[in-house]
């Protein structure tokens, strides 16, 4: 089903099936969204890669939730007995450029399904690719401090088909972002500690006929060691501007909002590390509410190993 918060629902063929709701259309298009924003794996290899050396991560991620935060922030189960099932993997490459700069990669996969009173509708594919460019300190001479600026841009490349029985596998326009990272180690301790802050300038929809509000959102982790184990809890968080509909019509109720806490813990196999995380959100608005679980794969890699 594509739902299009910019648009009436179209009806249903089927006799006696209701028609969903413009707040559930909401739902469906936010959780897609939200698929979107979520980092892939890798986040907690802040530092900037030396030229020739970078890291690679594959994170399958998956959640399967009947409740949504709805218009006002109030979480509630989604409308005609609904139920949102989504499946990605997000492969994300990083390899470092001149001193002080590296490249980062993120290609998503999705699988999703929605279910409700109406019957079950699915797609699969290629989401919205993302591209960043990362700088730091090194690149004008300077010490190498642990603050860095990325920026780059969401392309506009997974299917959006404008129609009522299509889950669209992208947003339908490109994105563009620009954040501000900040990290600390706190060696000999096992400790370290990092964030950004961003801000993303949203493109119009043509084929929606809208144009979704920019956002500020923030990531901020503490991580460590104990053992053979690493760990790292997070707190992410998103604050989106009023969308802009078809004939220029501006609902405060359009605004997205989320927070979410984080746990996630790997343990060294092979070259790399697996993981397994956990998200739980806390808060929202026009988003879905169920938790999420993720297992990825990280391995860092230099010149030697490539030469091997």
């Amino acid at each position: 089903m594509r739902w299009d918060a910019s648009r009436s629902p179209a009806r249903r063929r089927e006799k006696g099936v209701p028609t969903p709701s413009w707040a559930g259309a909401c739902v469906l298009a936010g959780l897609l969204v939200f698929l979107s924003v979520i980092p892939a794996g890798g986040v907690s290899a802040q530092w900037i890669s030396p030229p020739g050396e970078g890291w690679v991560d594959l994170t399958l991620r998956h959640q399967d939730t009947r409740e949504r935060f709805d218009l006002d922030g109030t979480r509630r189960d989604i409308f005609a007995e609904g139920r949102a099932v989504t499946w990605s993997a997000f492969l994300t490459g990083n390899v470092g450029l001149l001193q002080g700069t590296d490249l980062w990669v993120e290609l998503p996969v999705h699988r999703l399904r929605f279910d409700d009173a109406g019957g079950e509708r699915a797609s699969s594919g290629v989401g919205d690719p993302r591209i960043f460019l990362r700088a730091g300190p090194e690149l004008l001479g300077l010490p190498p401090w642990p603050v860095a600026l990325r920026g780059g841009v969401k392309l506009d490349v997974g299917d959006f088909d404008v129609d009522a029985e299509v889950i669209p596998l992208g947003e339908g326009q490109r994105d563009w972002e620009l954040l501000v990272e900040l990290g600390r180690s706190f060696h000999p301790r096992s400790l370290w500690t990092m964030g950004w802050v961003g801000h993303r300038w949203r493109e119009a929809n043509p084929a929606a006929q809208r144009t979704p509000g920019d956002e500020w959102f923030w990531w901020w982790s503490l991580g460590g060691e104990a053992g053979p184990v690493a760990w790292r809890m997070s707190l992410e968080g998103l604050s989106g501007g009023v969308w802009t509909l078809e004939g220029g019509i501006r609902p405060p109720s359009t605004c997205r909002r989320f927070r979410q806490a984080m746990v996630d813990a790997g343990v060294g196999l092979g070259p790399g590390t697996v993981r397994l995380g956990l998200e739980v959100p806390v808060a929202g608005r026009n988003l879905p509410a169920g938790a999420a679980v993720s297992v990825g794969y990280f391995v860092r890699w230099d010149r030697g190993m490539v030469g091997r």
